[in-house]
């Protein structure tokens, strides 16, 4: 027997998707860990970089977003100016899926294979499920990027940002933390407040905090400098109101704009915890690493300059995620052979489709496609809207017997 739609992934774009799927006629079934990757991959005490308004999950009316949870548990909100911890936005992301997504399924899938008719998905508690739409919402964790002169070391001396929830195994050791986003500023700050002893290591020349501008502003600073759930300015307004515009521009423009727009650039809320308070090694790269009487020791290029050896008890890789295809293991061989990609990147259609029939992908997996919004939780929004909007015709369609669109895939 076969399910309508199966998505994979508990987080704020899965259970999105999930609270829409709910209000149509489709059956549908979720797998995964509820808020997994905010709740267990990033450190206790973490605010939240978006803004109050722009840190809610999405149920088709908008009915519980953050400010309601808020409101109703008596907790500190803002739309704009008061950072969200991460604790409250976890504990709204739970109660979220309470109220819109109560049959989620808290397994894990553990394959994925294209059959007549649509896929076979196999769970980690021994289930097999039938599927002709399969949504793929797994987040960002399986595609966290340590740089090649650092994958190699054992785990005791280097990490990556996201394995990290609990900072006091630190507490009085010599810890670097490579990066110059707003993980690794956070990070550093959240050790250093725990008592270790923490260096910034970034090939940027200076942090690129954000500034916070109060509201309201004058009018003539709201219209040359809009706001918008991705920040301030008329290309994040533009990323924000109108993807569908940015997924008709070319494919090179897109991965341009992708890379470059939004960089590096820790919350406002932060400096003052930081600067003057950690070492930084500002315009400095590491050119080597290696383990050494259980220390690591790193040579460090600073430019127009010689080089710099330190040594530390562990180094923190902030160097944040790089999508990869060939990190989604669950998928067969088969259906990753067949996903036509830009630079191991998903080419998606306008609907967030692969090329694979039935197939979709959404959040970071999609931002080359839909643009920078998608890479943060305020995506989730206009992604669950229009995909489920999608599913709900498409598949209406094939039960009146009409032909559905479409790349037919050969079967595993």
């Amino acid at each position: 027997m076969f399910v309508d739609v199966v998505v994979i992934g508990a987080g704020p774009y899965g259970l999105s998707i999930a609270a829409h799927l709910a209000q149509t006629s489709l059956s549908f079934r979720i797998f995964g860990t509820p808020m997994k990757i905010w709740r267990d991959h990033m450190p206790q005490g973490m605010l939240l970089k978006s803004e109050g308004f722009a840190s809610s999950l999405y149920d088709p009316g908008s009915t519980f977003t953050l400010r309601h949870y808020c409101q109703e548990t008596r907790r500190p909100y803002a739309d704009i100016g008061s950072p969200v911890p991460l604790e409250t936005f976890v504990a709204y992301g739970l109660e979220f899926r309470n109220r819109f997504v109560p049959k989620l399924e808290e397994t894990h899938i553990t394959s994925v294979r294209s059959i007549d008719g649509g896929f076979e998905l196999a769970t980690a508690d021994g289930q097999i499920v039938n599927a002709r739409r399969v949504v793929v919402a797994t987040g960002i964790t399986s595609f966290a990027y340590v740089p090649p002169e650092l994958a190699e070391l054992p785990r005791e001396l280097v990490t990556h940002s996201s394995e990290h929830q609990d900072l006091s195994g630190f507490k009085r050791r010599r810890v670097a933390v490579l990066g110059a986003g707003a993980s690794a500023l956070e990070l550093a700050a959240l050790l250093h407040e725990d008592g270790a002893r923490v260096e910034l290591i970034a090939r940027s020349a200076k942090i690129a905090f954000h500034t916070f501008l109060k509201e309201p502003r004058p009018l003539w600073q709201r219209v040359r400098h809009p706001r918008s759930g991705l920040g301030i300015g008329w290309r994040s307004r533009l990323c924000t109101d109108v993807p569908l515009l940015f997924h008709s521009m070319s494919e090179e423009f897109r991965l341009r704009v992708v890379q470059n727009h939004l960089g590096p650039a820790p919350g406002w809320f932060v400096r003052d915890r930081v600067e003057g308070k950690i070492p930084m090694y500002l315009e400095t790269s590491v050119r080597g690493a290696r383990a050494d009487s259980g220390m690591l020791r790193l040579t460090l290029q600073k430019s127009s300059s010689k080089n710099i050896d330190i040594a530390v008890d562990h180094l923190i890789s902030a160097t944040g995620y790089r999508v990869s295809m060939t990190k989604l293991s669950f998928l067969s061989e088969t259906l990753r052979r067949s996903l036509n990609t830009a630079e191991d990147t998903p080419v998606l259609s306008r609907h967030f489709e692969t090329s694979v029939s039935g197939l979709y992908m959404v959040g970071l997996a999609s931002a080359n496609s839909f643009g920078p919004m998608m890479r943060f939780a305020y995506g989730a929004g206009y992604t669950a809207r229009r995909l489920v909007g999608h599913l709900r015709a498409v598949l209406s369609t094939s039960r009146q017997g009409r032909p559905q669109p479409g790349v037919e895939l050969a079967i595993d």
